[in-house]
């Protein structure tokens, strides 16, 4: 091949500044058949150039090997100052970059089929050169961003299948321009949290705010992919109804923004789930308007305080009676509900209206807790700690082994069976349930404006969860939430029974693969549950952008082809 591998994995450093301007970023005139090369930032793109292609060479020659790895960049500390600086699966470092975002540990097991390698990404050309370098020696692709995928399909194959990882994780600035003329918006990066988020918005103007999820650890990329449901929901939709330009690297490794895309692939990452069309970098917000003062409330009620007559009252009152700036979830867990509210506005405003149409929450002043809207997102985030700051940190969090489902309800529970659910709650390996409501605003919006469908005649999502200690195979856990689930299903949507995508459940289906592309007969089963009608059209840009399903997973979007 004319270089030996001692001189592959010394590839000059004077290369590592190419393309590192803005300009570079949005650069339209990316060739598909650019070279790949390593650089201290990552994977660089090196146009038509003659130059050798070290690092599909590299790829290349450890493909013949059986040991394929990808170039992995690490800090420019005095111990990392060496030509050998790389992360394969058998040097020391891989397994650290492996679990350095992923949240859910049943999928950090000696079992699990992991990447053959990971391309961390600080640059849109790291990201269009893995995509040119996979597609040529055959590498499927996989990325994450916060690395919350409950099923870890954005870091792990349920299955047998070679693939790589792009790890958004250092792809996170965040730019805030409050043009009068134009609206206040925002460029976020798909590897930055909406804790960050959150956090880089407030500091610039305290009075403006962005509506999405109550984990701050959750990255932007994924969150944005399936929707984005969140505290502020009622009042202002979902995340993606508040994108208005994206940039994303296509299966041909062309880098686009909403105009180049098209608007139907717009729509499509706008709630069509992760790693779908492309590898989506950057999303552009339109930011929304807070108060100076908003209100929280944490309530617990038990059983023995009348639990049961206030969440039955609650189906209804939460989704269709308070008004928009107010949104009230509920967590069940053992013998209590409790009752967590936002409500955009002072105590004294919300409470006349909590007690004439939810008299039996028996809610007073003393349940109030005046903040900014900041510190609303920490309390909700941190169960009531307002420590701002802590809303920049990306390991805080959720690390466990764990189980999610989670449904839709559009007609009110039966008392009778809410008493047989909190039965349930009582139970060897039970976990808790929490129920967040639609209604207001979100529903004002039709079923096809994004992917996202659970709109119109929804009064609230189930989240049900589970966990379960180091050292415990799970299986109590597991039956406990799956049994639960089938006990629901008479009580909840039917044809199809919905769920989240964001609340990704391999139990619900999973894609066939013929003649090396998922099949769309397949896709239907679960696709529908998560897209409903808006499946078909989901399937059919797929087929459009992506025909031969280079961006695949379990439970990736097939593509549909003309003619079918």
């Amino acid at each position: 091949m004319g270089l030996s591998l001692k001189q592959l994995l010394r590839i000059p450093e004077e290369l590592t500044q190419l393309h590192s301007t803005k300009q570079a970023r949005l650069d339209q005139t990316t060739s598909k058949a650019s070279l790949c090369r390593r650089s201290k930032h990552g994977v660089e793109r090196l146009g038509n150039s003659a130059a050798p292609n070290q690092l599909l060479l590299l790829l290349s020659l450890y493909s013949i090997l059986g040991h394929l790895r990808w170039l992995h960049p690490v800090p420019d500390t005095e111990d990392t100052q060496r030509a050998d600086r790389h992360c394969t699966p058998g040097s020391s470092n891989f397994t650290s970059v492996l679990v350095s975002t992923s949240k859910n540990s049943n999928f950090l097991t000696n079992t699990t089929v992991k990447p053959i390698c990971i391309v961390t990404v600080t640059d849109a050309s790291h990201a269009q050169a893995a995509v040119v370098c996979g597609r040529r020696n055959g590498v499927r692709l996989r990325v994450r961003s916060g690395g919350h995928d409950y099923e870890g399909l954005s870091y792990r194959s349920a299955r047998a299948e070679v693939f790589a990882v792009v790890d958004l994780a250092n792809l996170r600035a965040i730019t805030v321009s409050t043009d009068e003329e134009c609206g206040p918006t925002a460029w976020v990066d798909s590897g930055a949290t909406v804790g960050q988020l959150y956090y880089t918005v407030a500091k610039t103007n305290p009075e403006l705010g962005f509506p999405a999820g109550e984990c701050p650890t959750l990255g932007v990329g994924g969150h944005f992919s399936g929707g984005g449901i969140g505290m502020m929901m009622r009042r202002y939709g979902l995340a993606v109804d508040h994108v208005v330009d994206a940039k994303l690297v296509n299966a041909d490794g062309e880098l686009l923004d909403r105009a180049t895309m098209g608007e139907d692939l717009f729509w499509a990452i706008r709630g069509g789930g992760g790693e779908n069309f492309g590898i989506v970098l950057s999303w552009k917000v339109g930011l929304v308007k807070v108060p100076p003062t908003v209100t929280m409330f944490r309530i617990p009620r038990t059983l023995e305080q009348g639990a049961v007559d206030i969440v039955t009252k609650w189906q209804d009152v939460g989704a269709t009676l308070l008004p928009r700036d107010m949104n009230m979830m509920v967590i069940l867990q053992g013998r209590q509900a409790v009752f967590q509210a936002l409500y955009l506005g002072r105590c004294d405003e919300i409470l006349p209206t909590i007690a004439s149409r939810l008299p039996e929450l028996n809610a007073t002043k003393s349940d109030c807790k005046e903040m900014t809207w900041l510190e609303s997102m920490a309390f909700i985030g941190f169960a009531g700690n307002t420590n701002t700051s802590a809303l920049l940190d990306r390991n805080i969090g959720f690390h466990a082994f764990f189980k999610v489902k989670s449904d839709y309800v559009r007609h009110a529970i039966d008392k009778e069976v809410w008493h047989k659910i909190f039965s349930w709650l009582s139970m060897n390996g039970s976990g808790f349930l929490m129920l967040e409501p639609h209604g207001g605003f979100i529903g004002t919006i039709p079923t096809g404006a994004t992917p996202y469908p659970h709109r119109s005649g929804v009064l609230y999502i189930i989240q049900y969860i589970t966990s379960w200690p180091t050292g415990n195979e799970g299986s109590t856990a597991r039956n406990w939430v799956r049994n639960l689930y089938n006990f629901m299903g008479q009580y909840v949507t039917k044809s199809p029974r919905e769920a989240y995508i964001n609340f990704r459940d391999l139990d619900i289906g999973e894609n066939t693969v013929v003649s090396d592309v998922s099949t769309f007969d397949s896709g239907k089963v679960w696709g529908r549950k998560y897209f409903g009608g808006n499946f078909r059209r989901l399937a059919t840009v797929k087929g459009m952008v992506d025909p031969t399903d280079y961006f695949r997973n379990e439970q990736s979007i097939p593509p549909l082809l003309q003619g079918y």
